[in-house]
């Protein structure tokens, strides 16, 4: 399975709880922070809520 690194390039002030909340989720603590997710549809469907905060992009060469 692939593996996604998201990175959170804009501030959630002034956006809704929720959204703050799914940065949070995300596994989030400070802007310009990078993680790394299973590609999943629940992660996906996370992304999707705060597309405009992050920037997805696709690991390569992970063999597990």
């Amino acid at each position: 399975m692939s593996k996604l690194r998201i990175t959170w390039i804009k501030s959630g002030i002034g956006y809704e709880e929720s959204q703050k909340r799914t940065l949070s989720s995300l596994g989030f603590h400070r802007l310009n922070q990078s993680v790394v997710h299973e590609d999943t549809n629940s992660v996906r469907g996370m992304i999707n809520k705060v597309r405009h905060l992050v920037k997805v992009e696709e690991e390569i060469g992970q063999t597990e």
